[in-house]
């Protein structure tokens, strides 16, 4: 049996997620399946890294990126940024 993980996106990640260019909201999607597929652990994705005892982020291209969040044992994975480097909250 195959486990699969429940992404959430949070609403303000969705709304600046909007503005990044449609190249790299297809990559955030890509993003997201892996996320679905594989859990919170993507070592494969750009500048992947471990930000905290739950919590990752990755580069969805040079200017872009995404932080999650996923508590050890539990399904569900929250992407709660999705926007500029400059303005992630690391």
């Amino acid at each position: 049996m195959v486990m699969t993980y429940q992404v959430i996106i949070k609403r303000k990640a969705l709304k600046s997620a909007a503005k990044m260019p449609l190249p790299v909201q297809r990559k955030l999607k890509m993003l997201v399946n892996d996320l679905a597929l594989t859990g919170p652990v993507l070592p494969a994705w750009p500048n992947f890294s471990k930000l905290s005892q739950d919590e990752y982020h990755c580069h969805l291209a040079h200017k872009w990126v995404a932080c999650w969040r996923a508590d050890e044992g539990e399904i569900e994975i929250e992407v709660y940024y999705a926007g500029s480097r400059e303005n992630a909250p690391y």
